[in-house]
């Protein structure tokens, strides 16, 4: 019997949990069985999808283009079977949800039991982390992404913007002094990411212009969250966007400093989802309930 549909969702077992072995537990199947359901789709097709050492598996780029695709489809078939029959019931189903730890713990988490309560048909599976993950290796159905969008594969509906602060803590400065002008912070411990595209300058609003000042210190961090802790800490100064350190300066654990020099720029907060034509309403739903409960900073 033909079995599309299966050999489909044996394909993203195998591509999300990185081996046939682990694929099988997963679906409580034996590798041998799973072997042959990549088999049986790579001879329907006439391409070979999958690369096979005996260390790792490698999706080639027909393999690439097959995964995104049946994601959004089976995604789709997905929200059709829990549909019929169920429009009077609203939304229903799993929602996966990756974000940053500190966005999910600051902003979706004191939010989330309302739409849980709204909407009791539907599970949320929230999942945070500090890197940013593959929305079709985790199955996320909906992920929160900070800064510039890099992948043409989904959609975004943008949640707002949160402007840039320069920020250190109220001990740091006791110990250090506060700059009064750009220039001062070549005296001073700057905190910065160790990613790549970080850049070893800041920008101010010198007059009219926007200029850009070199900063340099002992320490670099690869998130935004660690760079908070650290000046929080007393570690430093850091520049950081308002959304992310709000709370810390209502607490008085960082203070805001060379305000009149802010140039003003920020980072746009977006809710990115699988680019599938027909959204499934728990996915909606929740969109929609961001734009009417999710209050960020300025």
């Amino acid at each position: 019997m033909d079995n599309r549909i299966g050999d489909m969702e044996t394909f993203l077992a195998v591509t999300s949990a990185g081996s046939f072995a682990a694929a099988a537990k997963t679906l409580r199947l034996t590798p041998s069985a799973v072997s042959r359901s990549i088999a049986r789709i790579e001879a329907r097709l006439g391409v070979q999808l999958i690369l096979r050492t005996t260390r790792s598996l490698t999706l080639t780029a027909e393999g690439l283009s097959y995964r995104d695709r049946i994601s959004a489809l089976l995604a789709e078939v997905e929200d059709i079977e829990q549909s019929l029959g169920q429009s009077d019931q609203g939304p229903r189903g799993p929602l996966r949800i990756n974000a940053s730890v500190p966005f999910g713990t600051q902003y979706l988490l004191p939010i989330l039991p309302g739409f849980l309560s709204h909407y009791p048909a539907v599970t949320v599976d929230l999942a945070l982390s500090d890197t940013v993950v593959d929305m079709v290796d985790e199955r996320a159905d909906i992920a929160i992404r900070i800064g510039p969008l890099r992948d043409a594969n989904v959609r975004a509906k943008k949640l707002g913007r949160s402007a840039m602060a320069l920020v250190a803590s109220p001990a740091y400065l006791a110990r250090h002094g506060t700059p009064e002008r750009p220039d001062d912070l070549a005296r001073h411990i700057c905190l910065r990411f160790s990613f790549r595209r970080s850049v070893d300058s800041w920008p101010f609003r010198i007059g009219t212009r926007v200029v850009h000042r070199p900063v340099d210190g002992p320490f670099t961090g690869n998130s935004g969250e660690v760079v908070r802790q650290m000046a929080a800490a007393g570690g430093g100064i850091a520049r950081l966007g308002r959304f992310h350190v709000a709370a810390d300066l209502a607490a008085g654990r960082l203070v805001e400093i060379l305000e009149p020099f802010n140039p003003g720029d920020g980072e746009d907060i977006h809710a990115l989802y699988n680019g599938h034509q027909r959204l499934a309403a728990r996915v909606r739903a929740f969109l929609d309930f961001l734009d009417a409960e999710l209050i960020l900073p300025g």
